[in-house]
Formats: structure tokens, C-alpha cells, sequence
């Protein structure tokens, strides 16, 4: 089996295995990530700026930006960042042209010896028809230290 990778400071809350023992490992993503902690859920989050805009009619990458940093956003909201997610679930209009976006976007805020484990799903449609991606994230944040 391979080993757990830990991250370098050894205080990690997460174990990420990136290829189990019989599993083809991941390109882009870890098999298995498990943790100790809260969980934290984050809906969906899509290509609109703060005041509703679409941000990058037409162009993944402006569009995949926009959904990192709403996911940004809403992980602090919960005392949680980028570092703590476990699970993203992508939904795009097209696998070819909006995937590669939208992982060039998470590697910007990811570091890639610590992705998480991860899903793509290519859709028809999403609930407004200029939008091209949506991403889910699952997160574990480490419990307060209790005095």
C-alpha cells in the first residue's frame, strides 16, 4: 500500500493517499483524502461577482477564476481555506474546452502534492445558460485548541 503523504509541517489535519495500493493513480487529483475536524460543506459556487454580474461570458478561465475565489470566499466565511478541502465536485458544459480552466485555476490556489479527491461531471446545461462551471467543495477544519 502506499504510504499516507502528510504535509511538510507534520501538523496536518488531512491524509491524502494518491494511489492506493491497485489504483491507477490520479492525474490532477488524489484518490483518498480523509481528516479530523469540522466539516464543511460549500454549495456549488458559480461565475458571479459580488453584486450578481457573470464575470467571463464565454471564456472559461475568467470563469473558473470567479468560481475560486467565490469558493475562497465562502471557506473563510466558515474559518476554512483552500488547504482544508478535501472534496470538488466539478460540473461543466464541456470537459474539453472548460476542464483544463478550471484546473489551471484551482492549481493557482492548490498546491499540487496536496489536491484533494475530486469528481467532473460533464453537463447539459447549468441552471443559466451562459455559465460554463460550477464547483462544490468539501472541507475539514481542525478543531480550536480547547484551553
Amino acid at each position: 500500500m502506499t504510504a499516507p503523504e502528510h504535509s511538510s509541517n507534520g501538523n496536518s489535519h488531512l491524509t491524502h493517499i494518491a494511489a492506493p495500493e491497485g489504483v491507477l493513480p490520479g492525474t490532477g487529483y488524489t484518490h483518498v483524502v480523509w481528516g479530523t475536524g469540522r466539516f464543511v460543506a460549500v454549495s456549488g459556487q458559480c461565475a458571479f461577482d459580488e453584486k450578481g454580474e457573470l464575470v467571463g461570458e464565454g471564456d472559461p478561465a475568467a470563469q473558473a477564476r470567479q468560481v475560486f475565489e467565490n469558493l475562497r470566499r465562502c471557506l473563510a466565511a466558515a474559518g476554512a481555506g483552500f488547504e482544508d478541502v478535501v472534496k470538488l465536485t466539478y460540473f461543466v458544459t464541456d470537459i474539453a474546452d472548460v476542464l483544463p480552466a478550471a484546473r489551471e485555476a484551482r492549481n493557482a490556489v492548490i498546491a499540487p502534492d496536496r489536491l484533494p479527491a475530486s469528481s467532473a461531471v460533464q453537463v447539459s446545461a447549468l441552471f443559466h445558460p451562459a455559465l460554463l462551471l460550477e464547483v462544490e467543495a468539501f472541507a475539514i477544519v481542525p478543531e480550536p485548541a480547547r484551553p
